[in-house]
């Protein structure tokens, strides 16, 4: 392509929609009204999105390397476009969650792909600054989702948050038509493997979704986990078999590069810490309004969007691994302080904390990523892109459920104000300490974090 940056802009652009997902969490109290639901129900709404592109990140990519990157993301962002038409125009309940879960094959489709295609765009020397143009194009969008959706559902009602992501689905989709296009790779495509690791991760993450909720009985979820764990084993020895399996499971026998990925799935466990309780915090504890709430939060995607071009910089200078170790270093130390944050902390702190967590992520995203996509082979990219993008939503969907139950021990039956600050500060000791912990362990595979591994 001529105009690499075109591209990219043209990737970063679809790449986008999934962040800009946040706008729904904006949208949420007037979904709840307008379908009449009971608090507990509209989790749904999440949850058939994730758990759908989730399970299928990892085949999407694997049909991208097969079948072309470029066709994969532009079928993805067709669906894409039908999906948030129908979540709009959705008459009741089950027909939204339909069209939500048709929503999340779209952007399976599409994002499992992005990383591919990015660094397709450049020379391989330039990769990494590929891998950061990306980043930023993810990170600039989330922070500018919950203020867009702010703004649409107070003027045109919660469709509007998913309407306004119909044009920008089908105006990517006419420009993706400039990206390159390589010839269609020859090589099998498991569909049972395919079957397989989709079934494996949908489990895996209903068990973790499911086992936040009160009213799901203890054995459902420890059925579904088990059933995650002996589904992929039978997927283990199916790959030792097959001459082109999804993923090869050999790759995980090295501990330098599972430390990495298991490092990445942390720091999106104890990351989503923000997200969950400091809204509450900021709000309830510090009194702030909606809107200073949303702009102190909004930081920390400032600093994922700083980190990113950061990270290009520094692997460029101390490596991908030193970089991806700096990156979680800033995480936990970012949010370790906030274990000891109060009533009396001025805000400016808080801030600060919540933009070197986020500067932390930057790091740790484009090098991780970079970490991964050196690893496999080029034309296994969109695997190597799903693997990065899914561990970090492993992270996220365990935190969910992880840093609930720690709030709930910290809060000790504590009333009010003092049981949630208790059970705020006890989670992010446990997040940011805990990461610093994991981090530190991880030091007994020197090869994990060496700039010659």
């Amino acid at each position: 392509m001529k105009h690499p940056t075109f591209g990219l802009a043209i990737v970063g652009l679809g790449a986008s929609l999934a962040p800009l997902d946040i706008a729904v969490n904006v949208a949420l109290p007037e979904i709840t009204r307008h379908f009449q639901l009971a608090l507990g129900d509209v989790q749904w709404l999440v949850i058939c999105y994730v758990l759908v592109y989730s399970s299928l990140m990892l085949v999407c990519g694997k049909l991208g390397d097969l079948l072309g990157h470029r066709l994969i993301f532009r079928v993805g962002m067709l669906i894409s476009a039908v999906g948030c038409a129908a979540c709009a125009a959705a008459p009741d309940w089950p027909l939204f969650l339909w069209a939500r879960a048709g929503q999340g094959v779209g952007t399976a489709l599409a994002i499992s792909c992005t990383p591919a295609l990015a660094t397709s765009l450049f020379p391989e020397s330039s990769r990494t600054r590929a891998l950061a143009g990306l980043g930023m194009a993810m990170s600039l969008a989330a922070v500018v989702g919950p203020f867009l959706g702010g703004v649409l559902v107070e003027l045109w009602g919660w469709p509007a948050v998913y309407w306004v992501r119909v044009p920008i689905s089908l105006f990517t989709l006419a420009l993706s038509g400039l990206l390159p296009s390589p010839k269609p790779d020859p090589r099998p495509f498991d569909a049972v493997g395919a079957v397989l690791l989709a079934v494996c991760m949908s489990t895996l993450l209903l068990s973790l979704v499911l086992s936040q909720r009160r009213e799901a009985p203890g054995l459902a979820v420890l059925v579904l986990f088990a059933t995650s764990l002996a589904v992929l084993f039978v997927y283990v020895q199916r790959a030792r078999r097959v001459p082109e399996p999804i993923i090869r499971p050999a790759l995980f026998a090295d501990p330098a590069f599972t430390v990495p990925n298991v490092m990445n799935a942390l720091a999106g466990l104890a990351g989503f810490s923000i997200l969950l309780l400091t809204p509450y915090y900021l709000v309830n504890v510090l009194k702030l309004s909606a809107l200073a709430s949303g702009m102190v939060l909004a930081l920390a995607f400032v600093g994922s969007l700083t980190g990113a071009p950061l990270s290009a910089w520094l692997v460029a200078r101390i490596g991908q691994r030193p970089t991806a170790f700096s990156g979680v270093t800033l995480v936990g130390l970012g949010l370790l302080p906030l274990a000891f944050t109060g009533a009396g902390t001025p805000v400016a702190v808080v801030a600060v904390l919540l933009f070197a967590e986020g500067v932390g992520q930057g790091l740790l995203n484009v090098a991780y990523t970079d970490i991964v996509t050196s690893t496999l082979s080029v034309r296994d990219r969109g695997v190597a892109g799903s693997l990065a993008l899914l561990t970090r939503t492993l992270g996220t969907v365990s935190g969910a459920s992880v840093l609930t139950t720690l709030h709930a021990m910290g809060a000790a039956g504590l009333p009010g104000i003092d049981g949630f600050l208790a059970g705020y500060r006890f989670a992010f000791l446990a997040a940011g300490g805990g990461l610093l912990l994991a981090l530190l362990l991880s030091l007994v595979v020197p090869r994990a974090w060496s700039r010659r591994a």
